[in-house]
């Protein structure tokens, strides 16, 4: 039984497609799916903070404020259960490796930072990187 289109059928009329590849599709697939839904997320915090700092027509305040809480989360560190790093503003410490930055919600605060005004850092705030 194919779940993924016909295959082909040989002068038996059993199928030739490869099951391996069905497999694969099954299983990257879904992860796949979710690496776009979290790029999608990471853009709309970038658009998110540019829409801020067009409201309060600072962005350096948009920006220190992000930097301020970047400072006080690193004061408190808290480990969370990735699931749930969408309900935070900024990202909270995950050991998640080097694969960290294609499965988060939110982006580094130096990105979103670097969005608002060029740089990244506003120069008011020191936290250990």
């Amino acid at each position: 039984m194919m779940w993924f289109g016909g295959g082909s059928r040989n002068e038996e009329g059993e199928s030739s497609s490869n099951p391996l590849a069905g497999l694969l599709v099954m299983i990257l697939g879904p992860v796949a799916a979710g690496i776009i839904q979290m790029a999608i997320s990471r853009s709309r915090e970038y658009n998110a903070d540019t829409e801020g700092a067009a409201i309060c027509g600072d962005p350096m305040a948009r920006a220190s404020a992000l930097e301020k809480l970047e400072a006080y989360s690193r004061q408190i560190p808290m480990e969370s259960n990735p699931a749930y790093n969408s309900m935070f503003i900024v990202k909270p410490l995950n050991a998640m490796g080097g694969m960290r930055e294609l499965f988060t919600t939110h982006p580094a605060t130096e990105k979103r930072v670097m969005n608002l005004i060029g740089r990244p850092r506003t120069g008011l705030y020191r936290y250990a990187a």
